[in-house]
């Protein structure tokens, strides 16, 4: 079978606090897009192969496509093998969740060609934080690490994202954040309602400051969508994408050309919001 595996966006993220596992404590809202890697699955009688095009990345185990067909077939008592061919569309270390779209990509094409009772979040849970938001896709209200989910009614939203290149580690993100850029929870419904009346939405996202410091080109892009009639313009997760929301698909079109014009090195793409594949 062949799957989209879908990017995210963060539509706002707060650092509220630390968790007792030691990792920052965030509410945010996760949002689904209809652009990402493409993965090709299938069934083969015994062990792992997978096959990256389009980035340099391992195929062994330390890719996590390849943990998640491991921590499947494992817990499923090996009833077969897969070939995975994991076709990398979106730029690497961008906020945009592309490792962990792709391994809970992989989990929901082994839960079809081997289906078994098993606890798919959980085993979600020990890929990484946002694995489990992409067993879900649509939009999410994450708490505690990322991987505590609500899901909430999709709202459609056009958005044009922009990155620079530029990779930005999630332990450099949160290591350079200082506690007194610690943030309040922020406002669902708000956040929501906005996107619904084409207003800026009143997010945020705490992880900026830091990443500013360690990469100041980051925040000139920001200026830059802003200055060109981007609304709500913001960073997505820990970096190094930005994006900023247009108001239907015709201007993220237009946007989108006109930034890739400006910045003909950057990936540049134009989005949109979309629910649930299952």
């Amino acid at each position: 079978m062949e799957l989209l595996a879908p990017a995210k966006v963060n539509l706002g993220l707060s650092v509220v606090g630390r968790l007792e596992s030691g990792y920052h404590e965030l509410h945010t809202l996760f949002a689904a897009l209809d652009l990402g890697d493409r993965l090709s699955v299938e069934a083969r009688p015994r062990g792992i192969g997978l096959e990256v095009i389009g980035a340099d990345l391992p195929t062994g185990a330390d890719n996590l496509a390849y943990r998640a067909a491991q921590a499947y077939l494992e817990a499923a008592g090996w009833p077969g093998g897969v070939w995975v061919r994991l076709e990398k569309k979106l730029p690497l270390a961008a906020g945009l969740g592309g490792g962990s779209s792709d391994a809970a990509t992989v989990l929901l094409a082994l839960s079809r060609l081997y289906p078994a009772p098993l606890d798919l979040p959980s085993i979600a849970r020990k890929l990484g934080a946002d694995v489990p938001f992409f067993l879900l896709g649509g939009m999410a209200e994450g708490r505690g690490a990322g991987e505590r989910l609500r899901p909430v009614e999709v709202v459609e939203a056009h958005l044009v994202l922009v990155n620079p290149g530029i990779a930005v580690s999630a332990a450099a993100a949160y290591g350079a954040l200082r506690p007194e850029e610690w943030g309040s929870e922020l406002n669902i419904g708000g956040i929501l309602e906005a996107l619904r009346l084409g207003r800026d939405p009143p997010y945020w996202n705490s992880l900026e400051a830091p990443v500013f410091r360690l990469e100041p080109a980051i925040a000139e892009l920001k200026l830059h969508l802003k200055s060109v009639g981007l609304r709500g313009v913001l960073m997505s997760g820990s970096g190094s994408s930005v994006f900023g929301l247009a108001h239907d698909a015709d201007e993220a079109l237009f946007f989108a050309r006109e930034l890739q014009e400006r910045f003909p090195r950057f990936w540049v793409r134009a989005a949109r919001t979309v629910g649930s594949q299952l």
